[in-house]
């Protein structure tokens, strides 16, 4: 039976504060009181500060500040790149291009790759079947021998720019990706001519460089070439499952354009799409013009800034790189993202790496990259399709990974099967939910493919001796030994499924005949298995390994079910945490990422930085590259991107329905300035630390949601809202602050009398060098 809304009930726009959002339920606070309204039930608000009117002074408004700050953030190359994570990359949340030299050879290579570009034989499994595949690259091939190069990739214009100098002379170029269109622009002067050639990449899995592929395995049909009658060329690559890729490209005095189209089932629809595409770019200079208004209006949208140079300019990078790699309505991110090298990984996996490649979108305020929620949105009957036939009236999964389209069974429980992987990433969509309150969102996406996803855990659920509800044998993620039950990976995300859909059936109005067995499952599922170490893979089973991922310690980081406002369960959380990293010879770069949020969790800065800075380190096994790529046995996009989230751990929390303003600024960190960082409860919040001290918070509310502000401030505070009358506020104790704050209303925060209002870049004072090859 499909459950139904209630008739005549109102959707509410206020969230209900309980575990959903980490740690212990907490009820919605009151919404400001009108005039001639009654106080709340628990006392009257308190106004609080009272003044003139006032707004904030944000230095960051115009294209030349924007310039100037970015221009410091670029990356820069004074010798030539040589490997994929040496150099410059170029997106637009569809085509890729990196650009370092060719291979044995005495040219610059362009990849050309894209993300809608697979095979379509699932019958041959993620990583041969519906893998992701190679398209092409191009050469820009010089007369003299390539001596040296000087070049930018900036920021701000998303734009290559600079020149090859060769024993002939110079290739002054500029590039920059578009619309589905790879643009290039290079004179020649001195002995130097502009010559181009593509080269098509034979349409097989780049996890060919790790096992051949499986039997009955037929290679795909080798590509043709033609020329249109405009004299544009074009490489079209038939499949065997059905579906074309298409490579046109033309040249155009200085111009050089290029656009990959694929179809699927259509086998000739791709040819006309990357035609069509050549058609919209017209020219470079047309292009760029649409290109640098589409960035310039983009990164207005929030700014941070802070002391450390090498760091403040990874940070902004990573914002730059997530915009190159996702688009809402797009495809959901492979693990490579759109720049496809020789990989084991050429598909989309889903148990760690879509979650982390997607956090740092959130804070950065920008929801137009999330792939991730439109993707589940899209292909909800292919999830059911994952499950075995027998559940697929009433449950939903997905495998360790997929195609773009979610196309990947998942195991049964009982057989130690990893099943937990899609209620994982329904988190991450909630976590859009929660930060923007998009009704549309939770009723479309979150709540049909959550409850189905849930329902597959519920079929399998036990009563045991004691009582208590058990789950039979499940892998956490990656670990070697699989527990014979309870594995703290599914029991985590149970708790968080349970508790969310309750807390979602109440927001939608929705009477579902499952909330009774919800509410039962909370009641009566087994405590997480733990022993002297802190949290254990599952029963019987010790971490008693190395172990990369920190699948076993969800609870904690980032579902905060077991968290640090819960003071008995804080030498739990540093026994884990402890454990985890004790144990040392599988970690990883999003190891470090990992550790580093968990004790920005605990207000410890200085610890989560130390972390932090373990994936910078070159002596660390596998470390940030120098274009701020990453790669184990080949390229892992979502490491990166994890680390930017755990600086935002750092300078602003939003869990446990409480925003925590600067709750683990390290302590060398003594300035920083955050504006409409986003947080849970659609807030903007602008803070100004100076000093080491906190001068004043605002927040601006989008939705009308219960405020909680965890400021930092000491002494005497004052609310005021945006036309100089008192905030209605009630101190909650520990440095927290309730506001009734309506939609569309701002408040200032501060202690002593009102600071100057200012935002604006802060000086740096950890110098370091620009990223790339300097």
């Amino acid at each position: 039976m499909t459950p139904q809304p209630e008739k005549h009930a109102p959707v509410r726009r206020r969230s209900v504060l309980g575990t959903a959002l980490g740690g212990t339920a907490v009820a919605a606070l009151p919404t400001t009181a009108h005039a001639g309204e009654p106080a709340p039930p628990d006392g009257p608000a308190r106004p609080t500060g009272a003044g003139r009117p006032w707004r904030l002074r944000d230095t960051m408004t115009t294209d030349g500040s924007w310039q100037r700050f970015l221009r410091g953030q670029d990356l820069v190359w004074s010798r030539p790149p040589t490997l994929w994570y040496e150099g410059p990359f170029l997106g637009d949340g569809l085509l890729g291009s990196m650009v370092y030299l060719e291979p044995g050879a005495n040219s610059i290579r362009f990849t050309v790759q894209h993300g809608r570009v697979q095979d379509h034989r699932p019958e041959f499994g993620s990583g041969w079947g519906t893998c992701r595949l190679p398209v092409g690259h191009l050469t820009l091939d010089p007369v003299g021998t390539i001596t040296a190069v000087d070049w930018r990739l900036s920021l701000y214009d998303a734009e290559l720019t600079g020149a090859v100098t060769t024993s002939a002379g110079t290739l002054t170029l500029s590039a920059l990706v578009h619309g589905e269109v790879l643009a290039a622009r290079v004179t020649a002067s001195g002995g130097e001519r502009v010559a181009w050639t593509f080269h098509p990449e034979e349409a097989i899995s780049p996890r060919r460089i790790q096992e051949a592929p499986p039997s009955g395995y037929t290679a795909n049909p080798a590509w043709t070439t033609r020329t249109a009658p405009d004299g544009t060329e074009q490489v079209l690559q038939p499949l065997t499952g059905g579906g074309q890729t298409a490579t046109s490209y033309r040249r155009a005095g200085d111009d050089l354009l290029l656009s990959v189209g694929h179809s699927f089932p259509s086998g000739t629809a791709a040819e006309a799409d990357a035609l069509r595409n050549l058609e919209r770019a017209s020219s470079y200079a047309a292009l760029r013009r649409r290109h640098t208004g589409w960035w310039h209006a983009f990164y207005r949208k929030s700014f941070v800034s802070f002391p450390d140079q090498r760091l403040q300019s990874f940070h902004w990078i990573q914002l730059y790189k997530v915009a190159s790699a996702s688009r809402a309505g797009g495809p959901v991110m492979a693990t490579p993202g759109p720049w496809l090298e020789p990989t084991p990984w050429p598909a989309v996996w889903w148990n760690l790496n879509v979650q982390l490649e997607y956090w740092l979108i959130q804070g950065f305020n920008h929801p137009e990259l999330d792939s991730l929620a439109t993707t589940l949105r899209q292909n909800q009957e292919q999830l059911a399709a994952n499950v075995p036939a027998a559940y697929r009236t009433d449950s939903s999964g997905i495998g360790r990974s997929s195609d773009m389209f979610a196309d990947r069974e998942v195991g049964q429980p009982g057989t130690g099967a990893e099943t937990g992987d899609l209620t994982w990433a329904l988190h991450n969509v909630w976590l859009s939910y929660r930060h923007s309150m998009d009704t549309s969102l939770l009723r479309d996406t979150i709540y049909p493919v959550l409850r189905r996803a849930i329902n597959y855990y519920l079929h399998f659920l036990t009563p045991g001796g004691d009582g208590r509800l058990h789950l039979p044998s499940t892998l956490s993620p990656e670990y070697p030994v699989v527990p014979p039950q309870d594995t703290n990976y599914d029991l985590a995300l149970i708790r968080w499924g349970c508790q969310t859909l309750i807390d979602s059936a109440r927001l939608l109005a929705i009477k579902d005949e499952l909330i009774p067995r919800w509410q039962e499952v909370l009641t009566r599922l087994t405590p997480y298995p733990v022993d002297d170490n802190g949290f254990m893979i599952g029963a019987d089973t010790p971490y008693a390994q190395s172990h990369r991922h920190y699948s076993h310690l969800l609870m904690v980081y980032p579902l905060h079910l077991v968290n640090w406002d819960q003071p008995e369960n804080r030498d739990l959380i540093t026994r884990s945490v402890v454990r985890w990293h004790a144990l040392t010879g599988a970690h990883r770069g999003y190891s470090y990422t990992g550790a580093a949020s968990m004790y920005a969790m605990t207000g410890d800065g200085d610890t989560a930085i130390s972390y932090l800075r373990k994936f910078f380190d070159p002596a660390s096994r596998y470390p940030c590259r120098a274009n701020t790529h990453y790669t184990e046995a080949g390229p892992v996009i979502e490491t990166p991107l994890s680390a930017s989230q755990s600086l935002h751990d750092m300078f602003c929390q939003s869990w446990g329905g409480t925003v925590r303003v600067f709750p683990a600024v390290p302590s060398a960190w003594a300035d920083v300035t955050l504006h409409n960082f986003r947080t849970q409860g659609a807030f903007l919040v602008s803070a100004v630390r100076t000093a080491g001290v906190t001068r004043f918070i605002r927040v601006r509310s989008l939705a009308g949601e219960p405020l909680r502000l965890r400021h930092g401030l000491s002494g005497s505070v004052t609310a005021v809202l945006e036309d100089g009358t008192p905030a209605r506020t009630r101190d909650l104790g520990d440095g927290t602050l309730a506001i009734d704050l309506l939609e569309g209303r701002e408040v200032l925060v501060h202690s002593g009398t009102r600071p100057d209002l200012v935002i604006a870049p802060v000086a740096v004072s950890e110098p370091g060098a620009a990223w790339g090859l300097p």
